[in-house]
């Protein structure tokens, strides 16, 4: 089979990973077909083929596949076993390869440092959830990871991401510390500056699963960018005004991930989120993007697309107050 005139269904391809996705496949000479629900605006190229189904439906969501074959699928938007199951026994015997996006946050909280894709896994969430929520996201990938293994097994990839970043980022992780940079001033900090923060940018991973259907390369792989400590990252970023925020103020004012993302504390069991070892990914030719690249490249896309943090300008002043007692 030619790379160079593979035919690939991508599950999602609108948004932030799956978007980054396609476009590495067209840039390659690919055919690229997305099946989306249609919900979602749709910025890809014209020469894109555009099915909709949804697979929340189950079978009768996948209407659109049927009598078609392809010679890769990319599953981006899988999050419960009834999506997974739907698609995957779907295609089993029309596409030679399911290429799974997962996450690292499959792995059981504490696992050693580094993580490393031997390291024990979550228990698996219920084949009958359909709601995902933020303490059965893991689990509920596991079973998803489970399903694809026992429909396609060696003709099944697993890549699992960390906290993803880049242009079109939608979360407001990476996004609110290089959008808070832009503004200057004294910024709220957490923690004291020598814990850490590890990232991998959505264009990287698009290249590497580019690379992966190509080879039609099997495996699981870890997928991060390089770990530095926050002082380099708010260096990076350009903030020279850090006020640190020390991690009993943290806790005590209640301030969530989501207002001061990407925070964890290294001693912490969710401190493995940000020591993920992706030496097996770069073996197999995954070539992580330096941070400055990452954060130069999101501040321009955010020049055009800010958005509302959840850390408002009160609260953060409030913060700095307290770290200043």
């Amino acid at each position: 089979m030619s790379a160079s005139s593979m035919n690939v269904l991508v599950l999602g391809g609108t948004r932030f990973i799956g978007r980054h996705i396609v476009e590495a496949l067209l840039a390659s000479g690919h055919r690229v077909s997305v099946l989306t629900r249609g919900r979602s605006p749709d910025p890809l190229d014209a020469s894109v083929e555009r099915l909709h189904g949804d697979r929340s439906e189950g079978a009768s969501g996948l209407a659109a596949l049927a009598g078609r074959r392809w010679d890769a699928c990319i599953d981006v938007s899988g999050y419960t076993p009834l999506q997974v199951r739907s698609s995957a026994e779907a295609l089993a015997d029309h596409v030679r390869r399911y290429v799974f996006v997962s996450t690292v946050s499959v792995y059981a909280q504490g696992s050693h440092r580094p993580v490393v894709e031997t390291d024990p896994l979550l228990p698996e969430a219920g084949e009958a959830i359909v709601e995902v929520t933020n303490e059965n996201y893991g689990p509920l990938k596991v079973t998803c990871e489970r399903i694809v293994r026992e429909v396609f097994g060696a003709g099944a990839t697993f890549l699992r991401p960390q906290i993803v970043a880049g242009p079109f980022d939608p979360t407001g992780r990476h996004t609110y510390w290089v959008q808070r940079s832009l503004h200057g001033g004294e910024t709220a900090a957490p923690g004291t500056g020598n814990e850490h923060v590890q990232v991998v940018d959505a264009r990287d991973i698009a290249q590497f699963t580019r690379r992966v259907v190509e080879q039609d390369r099997d495996g699981t792989f870890n997928m991060a960018g390089p770990r530095m400590t926050w002082t380099t990252f708010l260096q990076l970023l350009g903030v020279t005004s850090p006020v640190w925020i020390p991690p009993a103020i943290i806790q005590s004012r209640n301030v969530s991930f989501t207002e001061m993302p990407l925070y964890v504390e290294d001693a912490s069991p969710f401190g493995s989120i940000m020591h993920v070892d992706a030496s097996h990914a770069l073996a197999a030719g995954f070539k992580p993007s330096t941070p400055e690249r990452t954060i130069h490249d999101t501040r321009e896309w955010l020049r055009a697309n800010p958005f509302k943090p959840a850390l408002t300008p009160e609260r953060e002043r409030d913060l700095i107050a307290a770290a200043r007692g």
